[in-house]
């Protein structure tokens, strides 16, 4: 059975909005396959294990069916499935990051003109 582009693949399973940006991301060594770094004219074919960093986290996915067309979001999910460890830890890290927020809440506003001469005193501007 023949394979698709793995470029084209990411793009039609939504893991990036352009085929551009999965070619770029294959070239930046962020698309793994078999734990080798993927060209974005690696053909996938259908029960492959693949490692995807994206800014939404890491995903270890296995390859169900193939598409070159980009469709729906729902049709799109069932191009791969992923693995339960893989869920578990973007999980762990989804809620790390909430935790954090926690602890260091965003500013309310802008700086007033008292914080903006100490900030400008810390970075040694004028």
């Amino acid at each position: 059975m023949p394979g698709i582009r793995i470029d084209k693949w990411l793009w039609a399973a939504r893991f990036f909005k352009t085929r551009s940006l999965a070619s770029r991301a294959c070239d930046l060594g962020r698309i793994q396959f078999n734990q080798q770094p993927a060209k974005p004219s690696r053909e996938v074919r259908i029960g492959d294990l693949l490692h995807v960093r994206t800014e939404g986290g890491d995903f270890d996915v296995e390859v169900l069916l193939l598409s070159e067309t980009r469709g729906p979001a729902i049709v799109a999910q069932t191009l791969y499935l992923e693995t339960e460890s893989s869920r578990e830890m973007r999980a762990k890290l989804a809620q790390e990051r909430k935790a954090g927020m926690i602890f260091s809440p965003a500013p309310q506003g802008r700086p007033s003109k008292r914080d903006r001469r100490r900030i400008h005193q810390f970075r040694g501007d004028k």
